[in-house]
């Protein structure tokens, strides 16, 4: 994954418009019920290869709505597979055994802490 849309999502539809794997489905699809879009993480590239920044997060109107998460690799499966979604949820994937390209300058710190991608 490594983005991740939290509950401040006004469900506006700019996110999934600009994203290229098509990683982001709507509130009507996110899969952990919740009323807001929802990444998969296990198809999310950061836009490595495709832009300089998450275009996800670029075209998001809402300040601090899109977050850095966990590179969803090998060496951070353990974090995707305990309820460490929002509000203690479980992630839902479609291949857990994906191992996905991530933005390196980013801080394991930047990610733990789910610092917003785009910040003002």
């Amino acid at each position: 994954m490594a983005v991740m849309i939290n509950d401040t999502c006004i469900n506006c539809a700019a996110c999934i418009d600009e994203c290229p794997v098509e990683a982001i489905v709507d509130e009507s699809d996110n899969p952990t019920g919740e009323e807001y879009y929802y990444v998969y993480p296990d198809k999310c590239v950061e836009c490595v290869g495709h832009h300089d920044a998450p275009a996800c997060a670029t075209a998001c109107p809402t300040e601090g709505c899109i977050t850095w998460d966990m590179p969803f690799t090998a060496d951070h499966k353990e974090h995707y597979e305990a309820g460490n979604y929002i509000d203690g949820k479980n992630y839902v994937m479609d291949n857990a055994d994906a191992d996905m390209p991530f933005v390196d300058s980013i801080s394991m710190d930047e990610r733990t802490a789910r610092k917003p991608v785009v910040e003002d």
